[in-house]
C-alpha cells in the first residue's frame, strides 16, 4: 500500500471518527439519534460537520496550533446546532431572529449539560436532553404550550358525583398500568397550540369508551377546540377538561379524530352526530390534593385527567432514566436501573398550567411514580410520558384538579 492510498485510509478514518464522535454525544442531548435515517440528512447536516471535521484535520497534519478547549467546545455547539435545526426541520424569519434562537439554544443546552452531570453523579433522579422546544425560552414555552385554564371555567359545571374508594388501600394492585390493557392510544402532539386541556379531556374519554364497549377509538381534540367555548375553554389559548366533559355531555357525543382531525388553530365547529366516537353523562372528581384517592380511582376506574404545574425547565426538557440491557438466556431484556422519576422542589400544587393524563402507577426501588402521557409528540420525555413522584405531598399538583367522565 503506498503512501497517498495511506494517507487517504487515515484521512476516511478520522472524518467517520469525528462524526461518531458528535453524533454519540449528541445522543446525550437529542432524543432518538440512533433512530435517524441519515440518508434524508447526507445533503445538509454531514457535508458540514465533514468540512469542519476537515479543518481540524489539517489543523493537526500540517502542525498547526492544536485546538483550544473555547474553540474545541465552539464546534460542537455549532455542529449540535447545525443538527438541530435539520432534525426538526427549524427555519427562521431572518438572521436576527436565528441568531436569537441559537443563543437560547446555546444556553438551554448548557443547562441540560450541567443537569446530567448531577445525574450522573446521583444529585438528580432524572436526565434532561434538548427537544424540539430548545430553542425557546421557559416563558415563551410556557405562554405557548401550557394551556389549562383555571380562570376559564365561567358555568357553573358541577361533577355528578364526587369519587369515594370502594376498596382498602392495601388491597389494590402495586403497579398499575392502563397501556398495557388497550385502554391508551398512541401519544399525540398538540403542536403550537394551548390545547393541553383537550388533548387530556380525549384520553379520559377515550379509555372509559374502550372500558365500556370494548373499542379504542382515538377522538377530536379539534372538537373540543372549535365547539366548546360557550362552556367556557378558549380554544388554543386555554380551557378546562371538566368543561369539554360537560360539553361533550350536553352535546350528546364527540367526533371521532378520523372524521376531525387535529388542527392546532381555532377554527369554525363542523361537528357531525353522523361521526360520533363517544359520549358521557358528566364527570366525576376526586378530592384535591389526596393521593391516596387518586391512586384508587386510577387503579379502579382507568386513565383520568389532571392538572399540573408544568412551568420549570426541568419539566420542559425531561428525559427519563437509566436503561440496563441483559442477557438472560441468550434473550436480551431490558430492564430500568433508575426510571427518572420527576421531583421538582420548587413545583407548585395550586398554581396549575397544564393538562395531562394520568395511565397508571408503580414503584421502583423505593421511589413510588405516576405513569402520565403528555400530548408533545414522542420526541418529548420518555416517548412522549413522564415518571411523576408520587407520595411526595401532592408535587407538581398531581392530585389538585383530578376527574374523568362518566360514559
Amino acid at each position: 500500500m503506498n503512501r497517498s492510498l495511506l494517507l487517504s485510509v487515515a484521512v476516511i478514518a478520522f472524518l467517520f471518527l469525528s462524526i461518531v464522535t458528535i453524533v454519540r454525544d449528541m445522543g446525550m442531548l437529542i432524543p432518538n439519534i440512533e433512530q435517524l435515517n441519515w440518508k434524508q440528512h447526507i445533503d445538509a447536516v454531514p457535508f458540514i460537520v465533514l468540512a469542519k471535521a476537515k479543518k481540524i484535520y489539517l489543523r493537526f497534519v500540517k502542525g498547526y496550533p492544536p485546538l483550544t478547549t473555547e474553540q474545541k467546545e465552539m464546534y460542537f455547539k455549532e455542529s449540535e446546532w447545525i443538527i438541530y435545526k435539520d432534525i426538526y426541520g427549524k427555519t427562521y424569519a431572518n438572521e436576527s431572529e436565528e441568531d436569537y434562537r441559537r443563543e437560547v439554544f446555546y444556553a438551554n443546552r448548557l443547562k441540560v449539560i450541567r443537569h446530567n452531570e448531577q445525574f450522573d453523579g446521583g444529585a438528580k433522579s432524572y436526565s434532561m436532553k434538548l427537544n424540539k422546544y430548545s430553542d425557546l425560552t421557559r416563558e415563551e414555552f410556557v405562554q405557548l404550550m401550557n394551556g389549562f385554564k383555571i380562570a376559564s371555567k365561567s358555568g357553573d359545571y358541577r361533577p355528578s358525583s364526587v369519587f369515594k374508594p370502594l376498596l382498602f388501600t392495601g388491597d389494590l394492585p402495586l403497579n398499575v398500568d392502563w397501556r398495557s390493557e388497550g385502554m391508551v392510544t398512541p401519544v399525540k402532539d398538540q403542536g403550537h397550540c394551548g390545547s393541553c386541556w383537550a388533548f387530556s379531556a380525549t384520553g379520559a374519554l377515550e379509555g372509559q369508551n374502550k372500558r365500556k364497549t370494548g373499542k379504542l377509538v382515538s377522538l377530536s381534540e379539534q372538537n373540543l377546540i372549535d365547539c366548546s367555548r360557550k362552556y367556557g375553554n378558549m380554544g388554543c389559548s386555554g380551557g378546562l377538561m371538566d368543561n369539554a366533559f360537560e360539553y361533550v355531555k350536553e352535546n350528546h357525543g364527540i367526533d371521532t379524530e378520523e372524521s376531525y382531525p387535529y388542527e392546532a388553530a381555532d377554527k369554525k365547529c363542523r361537528f357531525k352526530n353522523s361521526t360520533i366516537g363517544a359520549t358521557d353523562k358528566g364527570f366525576v372528581d376526586v378530592e384535591p390534593g389526596n393521593e391516596t384517592y387518586l391512586m384508587h380511582a386510577v387503579a379502579t376506574i382507568g386513565p383520568l385527567s389532571v392538572a399540573i404545574d408544568a412551568s420549570h425547565e426541568s419539566f420542559q426538557f425531561y428525559s427519563s432514566g437509566m436503561l440496563l440491557m441483559v442477557s438472560i438466556f441468550n434473550t436480551v431484556e431490558v430492564m430500568w436501573t433508575n426510571l427518572g422519576v420527576y421531583f421538582e422542589p420548587n413545583c407548585s400544587s395550586e398554581f396549575l398550567d397544564h393538562g395531562v393524563l394520568v395511565v397508571g402507577y408503580g414503584s421502583l426501588k423505593g421511589k413510588d411514580y405516576w405513569i402520565v402521557k403528555n400530548s408533545w409528540g414522542t420526541s418529548w420525555g420518555n416517548d412522549g410520558y413522564i415518571f411523576m413522584a408520587r407520595n411526595k405531598n401532592n408535587n407538581c399538583g398531581i392530585a389538585s384538579f383530578a376527574s374523568y367522565p362518566i360514559i
